[in-house]
């Protein structure tokens, strides 16, 4: 095994292209480091529904140039089979390490395949590649990216023509025509050829934010933002420049890109700590310049986070002062406060989600006479609901503008939740008082996660069995009234790894992330609410539900 393992680890030296990989690769080879050279060698990264992500290094289960040529050769012969001989593929890319290395690879790879490519002009958010595949008329689009994933991480994400990123079978065909390249000797990659796009792109992007806005509205809620070492500072504030809001303040801190992510262990906003300096930043402000919010982009800044004072007072734990507190919204409540200020805005058309959102959608939607349907977890699938006029998954994703971008898009939500903010200031109100709103129409819907991470994926697939071999019967004292597993698809969804529960008043997914090592538990529980007066009590009674549940679902899991 050992020699063949050399010999495995040999053959890819004499074909990647990258002097980094390759001074790493010869290192463990002179080593004879067989663990690591083992885990690069177990098999091949692969190709799915999201695309690639992985860490970067060297070696087919990691992401480095060789593999993200061998996708773009097997993304082009796709392509080609699908009728698309001359077709313009469009390319774009965050700041991470090696992102323009992949994204000039992917564009040679087309230009070598007989296709057309345009590569983005600089770093840019993932909504920009998303809308310019449809405002050029580009046959597929690839983004690089690994999103919010830890620094060493890179990835590349896939769309077609439609401006969707790709399902199944397309994932599937991609995968066949991946592993059917036979060597990288046999790739085609002229070293020009291809378009490096102005900010033509960038600027009509830009014009489309203005649609999601009601033209003369209020315009001024204050904000704190951060791009958590992210590409989304530049077009954020030019999008709020051109809407009229107030300059948001900085997060300095984070604002421009880092591909080290200093200030973060995780660049995700729903990560602890990852939104301290945002506090910390708001909570300087005062007087007139005090903010109404806090918005925060990931670093591809395709998702949007949003935090409000909460009426609460904080301490710093810097200084010891005291001051107005901040918490982070969950993906939920900003999905809701969306979707009613576009039915307060009189929005036609169908309102979407994933299975694993609130179910508060599908009530404001009803209350509405709007159509309202759920997909399984992904924008891929969220971008294809028929008519799709707002998606949203707890996730922090929301797609308030679907004509412009079919994926999720945290500019235009962010310009869209700071119009909402404004328009309920001048009201006297806050994004709160909406919420408290809704839960007394609606009933409190009260969500919750149970989020698991390993370093053994094995220990995922062993939940899920016991789940599945010793189902529970109860959780939190309520029955289980009803048992989906996901895997045998139903009426309405296609087939996938998740068990889905429903209560009296509650309801629990349990599902494999998709991009990341983690089991992921999402718990709702409803609580009918008579008046304002009864909220403080209906909170306590769902903090305390959703505790249970998640104990009980931990022993049941055996995680």
């Amino acid at each position: 095994m050992h020699d063949e393992l050399i010999a495995q680890a040999q053959a890819w030296l004499t074909e990647d292209p990258d002097p980094e990989t390759r001074t790493e690769l010869a290192r463990l080879i002179d080593a004879k480091d067989e663990t690591e050279l083992a885990a690069r060698f177990s098999g091949t990264l692969q190709f799915g529904t999201a695309g690639l992500r992985g860490e970067l290094g060297a070696g087919p289960m990691r992401m480095n140039r060789s593999v993200v040529i061998r996708a773009a050769a097997g993304l082009a012969a796709y392509l080609k089979k699908q009728g698309h001989d001359d077709g313009l593929v469009v390319i774009g890319y965050d700041a991470r390490h090696k992102s323009h290395d992949f994204a000039q690879d992917t564009a040679a790879v087309m230009i070598g395949a007989g296709l057309r490519a345009a590569v983005l002009p600089r770093p840019l958010p993932t909504p920009v590649l998303a809308f310019a595949i449809r405002h050029l008329g580009a046959v597929a689009g690839v983004e690089v990216t690994a999103s919010h994933n830890p620094p060493r991480d890179n990835g590349y994400k896939v769309y077609l023509g439609d401006g969707s990123q790709i399902v199944p079978p397309a994932d599937i065909d991609i995968a066949a025509e991946i592993a059917a390249v036979p060597s990288l000797t046999t790739v085609a990659r002229p070293t020009e050829s291809w378009d490096t796009l102005d900010d033509s792109v960038l600027d009509a992007y830009l014009a489309r934010t203005d649609a999601v806005l009601s033209e003369g509205s209020p315009r001024t809620a204050r904000t704190v933002y951060t791009a958590m070492h992210g590409v989304g500072k530049d077009v954020l504030l030019a999008a709020f420049a051109r809407a009229g809001f107030p300059a948001p303040v900085l997060v300095a801190e984070q604002a421009d890109p880092d591909p080290e992510f200093p200030t973060v262990a995780f660049p995700n906003p729903e990560e602890p700590g990852a939104m301290d300096l945002a506090f910390a930043t708001a909570r300087a402000l005062s007087g007139d310049a005090a903010p109404d919010l806090i918005i925060a982009n990931d670093p591809d800044a395709d998702r949007c986070a949003v935090a409000v004072q909460d009426g609460t007072d904080g301490t710093d734990a810097d200084n010891g002062t005291r001051g107005t507190d901040w918490r982070m919204l969950r993906g939920d409540e900003v999905g809701a406060l969306l979707a009613a200020h576009l039915v307060r805005r009189g929005a036609t058309g169908t309102f979407a989600e994933s299975i694993v959102s609130s179910s508060l959608l599908g009530r404001i939607a009803e209350k509405a006479g709007l159509p309202h349907v759920e997909t399984l977890t992904g924008f891929k699938w969220i971008a294809r609901a028929e008519g799709l006029r707002y998606g949203y998954e707890e996730a922090l994703g929301y797609c308030v503008d679907p004509d412009g971008v079919r994926d999720k898009d945290g500019i235009t939500a962010a310009l869209l939740i700071t119009e909402l903010a404004s328009q309920l200031k001048e009201e006297g109100r806050t994004l709160l008082d909406l919420l408290d709103d809704l839960a007394v129409e609606h009933g409190l819907h009260a969500t919750d996660q149970l989020s698991v991470r390993v370093e053994d994926l094995s220990l995922i697939a062993a939940a899920m069995r016991r789940l599945r071999e010793q189902p529970p019967t109860e959780l939190a004292g309520l029955p289980i009234t009803r048992t989906d597993d996901l895997t045998k698809g139903t009426a309405e969804l296609p087939p996938t790894d998740g068990l889905r529960y429903t209560l009296d008043g509650a309801r629990v997914i349990v599902r494999p992330s998709g991009t990341e090592p983690k089991l992921k538990c999402y718990l709702e529980v409803v609580i009918p609410v008579g008046s304002h007066k009864d909220l403080p009590a209906a909170r306590a009674k769902a903090t305390a539900l959703l505790e249970s549940i998640k104990r009980d679902l931990s022993t049941a899991a055996g995680i």
